[in-house]
């Protein structure tokens, strides 16, 4: 759903997804089906859901800040856990940005146009 969204936004910049921690590293260190650089570029920011299958948010947060090669990508935290706890955790362990995903599809787009406009649109992100 995020994907289509950001496509009726016109959001330029290429989109990947990952659907499991795994997948996340294998995409970041170019392994697997990720081998091609030209399949796997470097990522201007990467949103993450806490909830993946496999190795969870929590540890692909605490892994990529911990990787000098990744720690300077920015990570925004896009979940359904409003637990403070979750959000104490991953500005603890180096996340950017924490947003709860709203269950109103209105909400939803206002939430993610948001991060369109700041993340990709306005931020300067690291050379």
């Amino acid at each position: 759903m995020l994907q289509r969204l950001m496509r009726r936004m016109a959001v330029q910049n290429p989109i990947y997804r990952c659907s499991s921690g795994d997948e996340v590293f294998d995409f970041l260190y170019q392994e697997g089906n990720y081998q091609n650089p030209d399949l796997a570029p470097r990522p201007s920011v990467i949103l993450l859901d806490l909830n993946l299958p496999g190795i969870d948010g929590r540890n692909v947060l605490e892994r990529l800040k911990q990787d000098t090669s990744f720690k300077e990508i920015p990570i925004v935290v896009f979940t359904t856990s409003s637990n403070p706890k979750d959000v104490e955790f991953c500005y603890e362990k180096g996340a950017n940005g924490y947003l709860i995903k709203p269950m109103d599809a209105q909400e939803l787009r206002k939430i993610v146009q948001a991060f369109v406009d700041y993340w990709l649109e306005v931020n300067t992100p690291p050379a």
